[in-house]
C-alpha cells in the first residue's frame, strides 16, 4: 500500500478555498413531523479503501454520522492528494499523516489533526526472509525501493547511523506504485510498508518477511501514521460538526475494536473489490492496535508531535520549529469512559 505517494512538500502550492457545506432538507410525509436536516460532509482517504478507514465505513453504515446530524459522503483523494482537499475546504475531513501535517503547516498550510487512527507507528522496513535483512546495519549492499521521498532517505541514515552502518552502501531506486512482492522478487531487497497490510498479506501468501519497525529504533519515529485531520477554518467556524463527527467516528472506530469481523464484512459490503480474507484478517491485527495504550481511540499526546517535528528538523526535513500545538487537538473527542 503506497501510503506515502503524495509527498507532503507539495502543499506548499494549495490555494485555499472554501467549499461549500450545505443543509439539505428531508421532506416530511403528510403525517410525520419534520426531520432535521443533515448536514452534507465529505470525508477524502489517503489512498484506496484499507482498514486504515474502517471505522468511518462502520459510522456509515451503522448510522452513527446520521445520528450526529451528518450526511457523510466517502471519497478517494484527486491528484492533488488527500491533504490538498481538506486544507482547501474540497473536503470537510480526511485520512492524514502526522509527517506530513507538519511538513504542511511548515508552509502555512492550516491542517489540524484530529485523531490517531492508530495510537502507536506499524510501518518499517519489511523484505522477504530470505534477504537476511535483519537490522539497519544489513541495509549495506543491498538496493531499496521507495517513492522518492526525501523522508526516506533520511530514515535509511537515522536507523543505519544507530547501527554503525554506512548508509552511502545503499542503492535506492524509485519503484512508484510497483506491487511490493511483485518488486522484492525482480528489482529490490527491501521496501517501507504498513504491517497492517502489506505485512499481513504476506502471512497470508505464505512468504514470510523480516520486519523492522521504525520505532523500535527511536521514540522519535514512534509518530502517528495515519490521523484524521481537518482545517482551522472548520474548527473555528463549525466546531459543531467537528465534533458531530469526531463522535460518529470515535463510535465506528470503537465498533472495529470490539468487534473486529464484524467491522471487516461492512467494509467488505461497501468495497467488494478488496480481498475478503486480507480484509479478516487485516483487521483482526490491527483491532487491538487501534487504541493499544491510549486511555481513548484517537488521543494525541504533545511529545508525540514534538518529538518527530524534532527529528524532522534535524534531519533538515524542516526549515524551522513547529508550533506543535497548532498541528493537533484533542478537543473534539468523546470523554473517555470511566
Amino acid at each position: 500500500m503506497n501510503w506515502k505517494k503524495i509527498a507532503p512538500w507539495m502543499l506548499v502550492s494549495l490555494s485555499i478555498a472554501l467549499a461549500a457545506c450545505g443543509n439539505e432538507a428531508v421532506k416530511p410525509t403528510e403525517s410525520a413531523k419534520p426531520a432535521k436536516a443533515l448536514t452534507n460532509i465529505k470525508v477524502v482517504l489517503d489512498w484506496t479503501p484499507n482498514t486504515n478507514h474502517t471505522g468511518l465505513y462502520v459510522a456509515k453504515d451503522q448510522g452513527f454520522f446520521e445520528q450526529e446530524g451528518l450526511n457523510v459522503q466517502i471519497i478517494a483523494p484527486g491528484e492533488g492528494g488527500a491533504d490538498t482537499m481538506i486544507a482547501s475546504g474540497a473536503a470537510e475531513f480526511g485520512v492524514s499523516y502526522q509527517e506530513s501535517i507538519t511538513q504542511g503547516r511548515i508552509q502555512g498550510v492550516p491542517l489540524v489533526s484530529l485523531a490517531a487512527v492508530i495510537q502507536h507507528n506499524t510501518s518499517g522496513f519489511a523484505s522477504p526472509v530470505a534477504k537476511n535483512i535483519k537490522s539497519p546495519k544489513d541495509f549495506e549492499n543491498k538496493t531499496y525501493g521507495g517513492w522518492g521521498a526525501p523522508a526516506e532517505n533520511a530514515m535509511i541514515e537515522s536507523l543505519m547511523q544507530s547501527e554503525k552502518a554506512d548508509p552511502s552502501k545503499v542503492k535506492i531506486v524509485n519503484i512508484g506504485e510497483a506491487d511490493y512482492f511483485t518488486a522484492v522478487k525482480r528489482d529490490i531487497d527491501f521496501a517501507w510498508i504498513y504491517y497492517a497490510w502489506t505485512g499481513v498479506d504476506a502471512e497470508l501468501r505464505g512468504e514470510p518477511l523480516n520486519m523492522i519497525y521504525l520505532n523500535k529504533y527511536s521514540d522519535k519515529l514512534d509518530y502517528y501514521t495515519p490521523v484524521l485531520a481537518t482545517n482551522e477554518k472548520m474548527i473555528k467556524e463549525k466546531p459543531e460538526v467537528v465534533k458531530a463527527f469526531m463522535a460518529a467516528a470515535t463510535k465506528g472506530y470503537q465498533f472495529a475494536i470490539s468487534k473486529p469481523d464484524d467491522a471487516a464484512n461492512i467494509l467488505i459490503k461497501a468495497v467488494p473489490d478488496l480481498d475478503k480474507k486480507l480484509v479478516l484478517a487485516s483487521q483482526k491485527w490491527l483491532s487491538t492496535r487501534y487504541q493499544d495504550d491510549a486511555p481513548r481511540w484517537g488521543e494525541q499526546k504533545r511529545a508525540v508531535w514534538e518529538n518527530y517535528a524534532n527529528w524532522m528538523l534535524e534531519h533538515k526535513l524542516l526549515e524551522k520549529n513547529l508550533d506543535v500545538d497548532a498541528a493537533f487537538t484533542n478537543n473534539f473527542l468523546p470523554a473517555a469512559a470511566k
